[in-house]
């Protein structure tokens, strides 16, 4: 047993490292930017070296990388399984939640923003992320149109695209003054002008 426990050992070591240096590239990525920050940035907040790091991930884009699966990590395990219906009660949690990750909507806002560009590391993952959205979102507001719940006659997909601008409107307003707005609640407000029966 102590053999397995020993073997065990520098794994764990190697596995707290990169969990550390993915949190330390969300805050930095979420407050400067890709391009704002460097893995010597990361290496001086971890209290480590350059090659240090390097040996873990060998360049900024391979941080990136870890760091958007982390995000989406986080936010798939704070929105529980259900039916396309549930979704619109899961969003509303997903988002009460992610006012108690300040540092993962920083990182999308600023991310999302940058990756505008083609040249960004970014830009792929963010229009398929949207492109995912948006398909999720009218799927959920198709079948609530189809069930009746539906009071407007809008297009799903036009209603999703609505619905995905508002959310990252409201989230940089919070981010700018956290007492500006409360996040879930308006985006309930607005739901309920297109969903009568939600509470």
């Amino acid at each position: 047993m102590p053999v397995a426990r020993s073997a065990r050992g520098p794994y764990a070591k190697t596995a707290k490292l990169r969990a550390r240096a993915i949190d330390a590239g969300i805050e930095l990525f979420g407050t400067t930017g890709y391009y704002g920050a460097t893995l010597t940035d990361v290496a001086d907040r971890l209290g480590m070296s350059l090659t240090g790091l390097q040996h873990h991930f060998p360049d900024k884009g391979s941080l990136l990388v870890a760091v958007l699966e982390e995000r989406d990590r986080r936010a798939a395990a704070a929105v529980p399984g259900g039916s396309q219906v549930d979704a619109v009660e899961s969003l509303l949690g997903m988002l009460r939640e992610s006012q108690k990750n300040p540092g993962l909507m920083e990182l999308q806002c600023v991310l999302s923003a940058e990756a505008t560009s083609v040249e960004h590391p970014a830009h792929d993952y963010f229009r398929h992320r949207y492109a995912v959205l948006r398909s999720q979102g009218a799927a959920a507001f198709r079948q609530l149109a189809d069930r009746g719940e539906l009071a407007v006659p809008i297009e799903p997909e036009s209603l999703t695209s609505m619905l995905i601008a508002l959310v990252d409107g409201l989230q940089l307003q919070w981010l700018l003054d956290h007492d500006s707005v409360d996040i879930e609640a308006e985006v309930r407000t607005f739901l309920r002008t297109f969903i009568p029966t939600l509470h």
